[in-house]
């Protein structure tokens, strides 16, 4: 694997340039002082993750390569954020934020679909996947979802969908309320606790998913805000967002344009057994269809959960190391053969300081931002240091 070469290149003599129209800034290396530059197409995988303790700097990573990308490449960018700290970046790239709340007028329709969602014959498996993993964090509980509770909603939504492949117009798109009818209407007991589930995010106090959507979400650049979710909706909204990236990506891939894909707090989507093999497939699947995802994470722990999940290590061949807790630079050395002294660079590290692994390459690296730029106020979130323009 590039992991087990990465440790047999010389550390001291090692530069990161690549030359190309596409090729973005990734700070200085630390040894010669040499502009890092890469292009993430490049790689053989391009997805990659961002990982540090909080106020290591992993959001201001992730802004600079979005605000670097939005410059330099024509690539849609999406970003699925938890915790509100994009808007102002995206709203000043003039780009589109949706803010998904309790109380908003904004709805994105879970149940969404496009032709080319997947590359199989039948694009409605996949999404049959998605909707198995939006009802395992709905019904809840350490089992997840039964073996009967999966064939009776897989049963449903190749029933609901009929209507729309007959006739693909949008008002024929299924919303959540015609899969809790159909849940209703089968003879089972278990589809019956499914259907007593789902009532409250259809017709009680969350039924903020049971719309079609109304915003667009074909701007170059969108932010899904999910901030004011609670804690069991953000989960729920955090996997709504990533199945709507994907319709995106699927879109792009036919018109031959590249999508980058931003999860901050990637941990809260490995927690549930269908869920974390639900994201493990799209991570996958993404490069096939000119995604490029972006993780990000303080619990690199999260990451090897299962074998399912380590995957997701094993399918990224671009990681950002920032300042790292002990357990999980113990974690990283093994995962990628970091030797003890290229540890020291993320441990008790600054802002902006780490290791890069890139390929085969495993680099140290300082990106010292300048604080005087607009740009710097508009993608900080330390508190005294927010422009006026980014607290809105």
């Amino acid at each position: 694997t590039t992991s087990s070469t990465a440790i047999f290149i010389p550390f001291t003599t090692q530069e990161l340039y690549q030359s190309g129209k596409e090729s973005l800034y990734y700070g200085l290396n630390a040894l010669s002082n040499n502009l890092i530059m890469v292009d993430r197409k490049k790689l053989k995988n391009p997805n990659g993750l961002i990982l540090g303790t909080p106020g290591s700097g992993k959001s201001f990573s992730a802004k600079r390569e979005i605000a670097n990308a939005f410059l330099v490449t024509d690539d849609d960018i999406i970003v699925n954020d938890p915790e509100g700290e994009y808007s102002p970046l995206v709203n000043r790239l003039k780009g589109q934020v949706i803010k998904i709340s309790p109380n908003s007028t904004q709805f994105i329709n879970p149940m969404d679909i496009n032709a080319n969602y997947s590359e199989e014959d039948n694009p409605l498996s996949l999404k049959a996947d998605f909707i198995l993993s939006l009802c395992e964090l709905v019904v809840g509980g350490k089992e997840g979802l039964l073996p009967v509770e999966k064939t009776v909603i897989d049963r449903c939504v190749h029933l609901i969908y009929r209507k729309y492949f007959a006739d693909p117009c949008p008002e024929n798109m299924p919303i959540l309320e015609d899969l809790y009818n159909a849940l209703l209407q089968q003879d089972e007991k278990e589809a019956h606790h499914v259907a007593t589930a789902l009532e409250i995010y259809v017709k009680g106090s969350l039924n903020l998913f049971n719309h079609r959507t109304n915003v667009n979400v074909n701007n170059r650049i969108v932010c899904y805000d999910i901030k004011e979710l609670g804690k069991q909706m953000k989960k729920l909204g955090m996997l709504i967002v990533q199945d709507q990236v994907w319709g995106r990506v699927t879109a792009n891939r036919s018109s031959g344009k590249s999508t980058r894909y931003y999860m901050d707090e990637m941990h809260l989507l490995l927690k549930e057994e269908q869920t974390a093999a639900y994201s493990v497939e799209i991570w996958k699947r993404f490069r096939k269809w000119g995604g490029i995802p972006t993780g990000l994470t303080q619990n690199v722990k999260d990451l090897l959960s299962s074998r399912e999940v380590e995957n997701i290590f094993e399918n990224s061949d671009m990681i950002i190391m920032l300042n790292q807790a002990a357990g999980d630079r113990q974690i990283l050395a093994k995962q990628l053969n970091i030797s003890p002294h290229q540890l020291s660079y993320v441990t008790h590290s600054g802002e902006g300081e780490g290791l890069l692994f890139f390929g085969n390459v495993i680099l140290p690296f300082v990106d010292r931002f300048p604080t005087d730029l607009e740009l710097y106020r508009i993608m900080t979130t330390k508190l005294g240091e927010v422009s006026e323009g980014a607290q809105k």
